[in-house]
């Protein structure tokens, strides 16, 4: 599982260093390869083995239903596959970087299959935000 948040320094090529826990579940996948995509103004990271599910469930889906094939058309259009370096980073592509609006300060903010990737300020804003919103309520339904 993909939790906790990182906060890295991208470089002027767009590699970002992928923690050292997140490279750990990597491995023990044996996924080599991050699939970047484009969603919400941030990007979504997944392990291939991950990514094949979404892929797999998407195809299912969006056969007979508009908004599934609106969705399916938005998050495909963005997919770009990221090899990790020997150095334990992936190049986040040009096109990416411009719609996730990312800076030299990035978040890789854990989301249990995957993880996200986030420009640092903007991600420290959302999570003000949710902080702010968050209802007691939720946790007492999860809980039980």
């Amino acid at each position: 599982m993909f939790t906790g948040s990182y906060f890295h320094l991208m470089d002027n090529k767009g590699r970002v260093s992928i923690p050292p826990r997140y490279r750990e579940i990597l491995q023990e996948r044996q996924d080599r390869q991050i699939i970047l995509t484009n969603f919400d103004n941030y990007l979504l990271a997944f392990p291939q083995s991950e990514w094949l599910k979404v892929e797999a469930r998407l195809g299912e889906k969006a056969l007979f239903n508009k908004d599934y094939r609106a969705f399916q058309r938005f998050l495909i259009s963005g997919v770009q596959e990221c090899p990790l370096d020997r150095q334990g980073r992936i190049l986040v592509p040009q096109n990416l970087r411009e719609y996730a609006k990312l800076t030299r300060e990035v978040s890789l903010v854990g989301a249990v299959r995957c993880f996200e990737v986030w420009d640092r300020q903007t991600f420290e804003a959302h999570r003000k935000k949710l902080e702010e919103g968050i209802k007691e309520e939720v946790l007492h339904e999860l809980l039980i």
